[in-house]
């Protein structure tokens, strides 16, 4: 080969060594390229870090529902560190969220409207459940109906959801308050004293209710399936904490909802777990729980888009001027937020 073809050899195969390098070049930058986009989208998709939730609760089937969560293990799959925080009533667990102890608080709107003023606003997140049926006035076996009421004793803790129940039933018979003497007294007092004779009716819910209008072999007179009732329970935060726990809030309104689509599909299993957390057996807790409308995302909707939350804090404020004797003033600066439950709904699925 002459010294030109041989230059022209090399020449060529340096073109192709220069070539192949480039591209080899532009392989690795390619899989470069590729692997940081993959890590970024693996870190966007990746569940984000959400801080401890501390929910307040107190005795009641249309709250105790929310143990399925930690029984089935709903929470950790949504995310959340749930830390459910028993009280023994509504008005010291709206306190303690008040006052910033807690992170939201399971609560009936009554008891929110009631609540004490702070440093900050009540914010309604959800509804859990409206009373059908399981909450009631019991009667000795002389006293008929509510129209009977008129001069009577009856036990209802002044200012608590007993005292709405029977304002409610007072209201549909067309009875003024006054006309009715109430005896201020815990559920448990009042049916010690139903059981005794010293009482003529007693505002109480089940299973109480139908133990003991079994045991003095009286009547139940009055139930809140009569009625549109406003026994509306509530998940309450407080306004200045649901923007920086706006993840949380929502994830917990997110593992509500598969609580209520499990009660839909397969309820036996749902009642019997909360029944065994709570030292109960699942049919009595089922039948605890069929007195209440589920607050499912239909009922989000229902109470949320359709104005009924205000309307029902507006006759709540009516009913409390009815009767002053509770001593407490409705207040008038009870946030609906809607933005946190529309947003779980939206993004909700099983």
């Amino acid at each position: 080969m002459t010294g030109k073809a041989q230059t022209g050899t090399r020449q060529l195969l340096r073109r192709c060594w220069l070539t192949l390098t480039k591209w080899r070049s532009l392989s690795v930058l390619c899989v470069l390229t590729l692997a940081v986009s993959l890590i970024v989208n693996a870190c966007s998709l990746a569940p984000q870090q959400l801080a401890p939730l501390r929910v307040g609760i107190t005795s009641w089937a249309g709250f105790d529902i929310v143990l399925y969560a930690q029984e089935a293990g709903l929470f950790k799959k949504r995310g959340l560190d749930v830390q459910l925080i028993r009280f023994e009533n509504q008005q010291d667990s709206t306190r303690a969220m008040l006052r910033g102890t807690l992170d939201a608080t399971f609560v009936s709107l009554w008891d929110v409207v009631q609540s004490d003023s702070g440093s900050d606003k009540p914010a309604v997140l959800m509804v859990t459940n409206i009373s059908h049926g399981a909450d009631g006035i019991v009667a000795q076996p002389a006293i008929k109906s509510v129209a009977n009421l008129r001069g009577k004793r009856v036990g209802a803790k002044l200012g608590t959801v007993n005292h709405l129940i029977l304002l409610e039933a007072l209201k549909l018979h067309q009875i003024k308050p006054e006309e009715v003497k109430i005896e201020d007294i815990s559920n448990e007092i009042a049916v010690d004293l139903m059981q005794q004779g010293r009482l003529d009716a007693a505002v109480i819910w089940q299973p109480l209710l139908g133990e003991t209008a079994q045991a003095i072999k009286g009547n139940i007179i009055f139930t809140t399936q009569e009625v549109e009732s406003l026994v509306i329970d509530t998940l309450v935060s407080r306004s200045a904490i649901t923007p920086t726990k706006k993840a949380e809030l929502k994830q917990f309104i997110i593992a509500w909802f598969d609580i209520m689509s499990a009660v839909e599909t397969k309820p036996n299993v749902v009642f019997q777990k909360v029944a065994q957390n709570l030292g109960q057996k699942g049919e009595a807790f089922a039948k605890d729980y069929a007195g209440l409308k589920k607050g499912d995302i239909a009922m989000q909707k229902q109470m949320f888009k359709s104005g009924r939350l205000p309307e029902a804090i507006a006759q709540m404020a009516e009913l409390l001027k009815s009767d002053p004797r509770a001593g407490r003033m409705p207040r008038q600066d009870v946030k609906i937020n809607t933005e946190i439950v529309t947003t779980a709904i939206n993004e909700w699925k099983l």
